[in-house]
Parts: structure tokens; sequence; C-alpha cells
């Protein structure tokens, strides 16, 4: 009873809200004593409020946002008032960017202000009309024309430079989520791009090193993040996913929706030539009609027009990355639609990179909290930005040094409203312009 006590009080209880194409789904859960994340509650919702990563009804979503946010909570026994959202869409861009500071104290040594200040600095950069801001990401460090620094912390120099890659989104797109959001009675803590939250669930330390692609494939979009020596070099969002699967069966086949969603799950393939001729499925007919019989090698020769479509897409970002060669560790895939059959096998054929499908389950720390089949359950690809997700918000209070509220009530999120307004909510109330005044999402300093 005394262990688990005093772990409440040193860590600090998050929430990861994705809100996806296919379903909204809120993670309650903290840092476990061995480092890794327990998770302490799920909750899951149809999500019939969102077109391709973005809000198209906003009353849609906030039911759906409500829904996950009430078993999560139930579930977990936590009150939920701050959550950490994640964005996608096609709107998402990404840029590179580079700033200096010159520094005035030359007796001091570089410290975590002055990189706050670099940082701060990118968030003022002129973007184009109706462009925000997300992430400035901060890439190497050139201290006194001495390149190639990764952490610049407690060196001297008086000329402090630094490569960006910098990520931006339409501000309506921005503005619907944090309106989703607050109309659900929730504040929003962080917003954060859903490529991001996926790489920090699935890839290792050795792969980000190495040199890797992560495709998140979910419903509606397929997110694409390239990392190289450790930093983030690519990011894009691709408008297609698992519903433009589910789509060309539909028409392809002449079935309904849901069916051929189920057909997709349960008999798709990526590669049409590894089933055999003379398999057949029977689906029923409508209203009394006769069953209708389809080929199971004609299903996969559907599903592959289409994940060959997604996969060129894809290659396209990495060569275009300028980091094709480098890539060692070739490509992670993940997202639910990461679970379709020979689907690695085709990446590495269209790509000619390696390829493995990644699960959070790494990060996750053997939970006694959850029944079984739930905790079997976050273990799919699906669940990996929504792990991501709480495992940013994770960081990012450790990083903040966030006083702690062992049940995150309203308290909780009054103290981060008094420290500093979450981001979203400074865009909504100001609707121009914000600075963040965190410096960077995937690292620290």
């Amino acid at each position: 009873m005394d262990k688990s006590s005093t772990q409440e009080k040193s860590s600090p209880i998050v929430v990861g809200l994705d809100i996806g194409t296919t379903k909204i789904c809120a993670i309650v859960g903290r840092r476990s004593r061995n480092a890794k994340i327990e998770v302490l509650g799920i909750g899951k919702a149809e999500s019939a409020g969102v077109t391709r990563g973005m809000v198209s009804n906003i009353d849609k979503t906030v039911q759906g946002i409500l829904q996950a946010i009430e078993v999560a909570s139930s579930q977990s026994n936590v009150e939920i008032r701050v959550v950490n959202v994640g964005i996608a869409g096609q709107h998402i861009k990404s840029l590179q960017h580079r700033g200096l500071i010159t520094r005035r104290d030359l007796n001091t040594e570089i410290g975590r202000k002055d990189i706050d200040k670099l940082v701060e600095d990118m968030y003022n950069l002129v973007m184009p009309p109706g462009e925000e801001i997300i992430h400035v990401l901060p890439q190497e460090f050139t201290v006194d024309n001495e390149p190639g620094i990764k952490d610049p912390v407690g060196m001297a120099g008086v000329r402090l430079e630094a490569n960006f890659h910098i990520i931006s989104g339409q501000v309506t797109a921005i503005k619907n989520i944090v309106k989703c959001v607050n109309k659900a009675g929730l504040e929003s803590q962080e917003l954060i791009l859903e490529p991001l939250a996926s790489s920090e669930s699935v890839l290792s330390d050795e792969e980000k090193e190495a040199g890797v692609v992560l495709v998140d494939i979910g419903g509606g979009t397929t997110d694409v993040a390239i990392f190289h020596e450790g930093i983030i070099r690519h990011t894009a969002v691709i408008p297609f996913g698992g519903n433009s699967v589910t789509e060309d069966i539909r028409e392809g086949c002449s079935v309904m929706r849901n069916i051929a969603e189920q057909l997709k799950i349960r008999f798709g393939s990526a590669l049409a030539e590894e089933n055999k001729e003379n398999e057949i499925v029977c689906v029923p007919g409508l209203r009394g009609r006769e069953p209708k019989e389809i080929s199971v090698k004609n299903l996969a020769y559907v599903i592959q027009a289409r994940m060959e479509e997604i996969v060129e897409h894809v290659y396209y970002e990495i060569k275009s990355s300028g980091y094709e060669k480098k890539l060692i560790a070739g490509i992670v895939i993940t997202g639910g639609g990461a679970q379709l059959k020979h689907l690695p096998q085709l990446v590495e054929y269209v790509t000619g990179l390696d390829c493995r499908v990644g699960y959070p389950n790494e990060h996750l720390a053997k939970n006694e909290v959850l029944p079984k089949a739930v905790y079997e359950e976050l273990q799919s690809p699906t669940f990996a930005t929504g792990i991501g997700l709480l495992i940013k918000g994770i960081q990012k209070m450790e990083y903040n040094e966030t006083p702690v509220n062992s049940t995150m009530k309203a308290d909780t999120g009054n103290q981060q409203g008094d420290k500093r307004m979450g981001l979203l909510d400074r865009l909504l109330k100001t609707g121009i312009k914000f600075i963040k005044d965190d410096i960077k999402d995937e690292d620290y300093l």
C-alpha cells in the first residue's frame, strides 16, 4: 500500500487523446517504477465526425470524446480534466529553418534558457496566411562555428546556432480540434503531431540513430516520420489510409461498407499472389437476395492496388527527404492498417528497404489493473498513437517539472492553467499568434 502511494506521488497521471478517423481513444497512464508506461484506463468510441484526420462534424466528435473519456475515467478512477491531443491531416506541412542568437553573458555556460530563446524566435517566423506553427524541433546545434553538436547545454560559447525542423498546420483545423476538446469540458495541455507520438511508442533509440522511417497507417491518413542520427528529419501526412481500401473493396466487389470492412480484416491480403485461385468467400445477399461469392484472390488484387499507391506515396516522401540511402533500420509500419496480411512483404518489394510491424508493447509495464483482454488489445499497432501521446505528455510534465497531484482533479488543471495557458487554448483565445514556451518535443536537452 505504501509503495503504490509513493509511486503515485512521484509520477504524474497523464491522458492521451487520439482523435482518429475510425476511433476516438483516451488512454490514462503514468510512468511506473521501472520507467515503463503503466496504463490505468482506456476508453474507445466510434469516430463519426472526423474525415481524413480532420474534424468534419463538431457535435459528433464531441460525443465520441465524451464517450471515450467517460469509459477511461471510470476504468482508471481518475477525474480527467487535462488531455494531450494528437493532430494529423493533409494540411500538415514541414520545413527546415536555421536560427541563431548571440549571447551577451560570456562568463556563464549555455543553458536551457538560451535554447528556449532560440526556439521561441522560431515561433515568430512569418507563415503563409491561415497557417500556424505546431512544433519547433531543434536538430544539430552549432556553437561558435563548431557544427554537429547535439546537446550544447553546459558548453561555453557566444554564438549559438541551430537547424530546426518546423511543423505547421491550418489554424482552422487546429481551432476545430480545440473546440471539440473544450466542448467536452476538457483542457488541452499540448497539441502533438501524431507521427511524432507514434514514433515514441514503437521505435527504439537504436533505430532512430541508425535511420528509420515510421509509417503509421490509420483509417483516414498515413503519417510518415523519418529519423536519422536520433533526430527527426522529415514529416508528412498522406491523405489515404485503411478507409480508402475499404471503399475500394465496397466498389470493386459491390458489397455494403460494413461487409467490405469485415472482408478486409478477415480475408484481406496486400499480395494477391500469396492467395490460391480457388478460395471463395460467401457473403449474405440483401433482403432475401442470393448470397454473393467473392474470390479471395480478386479481393487481394483490389487491396494490393490501393496499398501499392500508399506505399509509393511513402517512398516518394523518403526520396524527397534525401535520406533514402541512409536508412539502415528500414521502415517500421504501425497503426490499424499495419495489421493487413503480407503488408511488410509488399513494402519491402516496392521500396527495397527492410520492414517490420511496430507494436507499442515495448514501453508498456506489466499491468495488473486492467482486465487481461484489454491489456492484450493495448499491444496492438492500432494504439500506437494513443500510447505515444501518453508518453509525450509524461515526458512534457517531467521536463517542465510540473507539481504532481496524484488524482489529477480540477486543482491539477488549474495549476497548469495558472502556470501557463495551454498551447491550444492560447490559440483559441488570441486567434492569431501564439508562442510556445517549451523547447523540444522528442528529446530532453
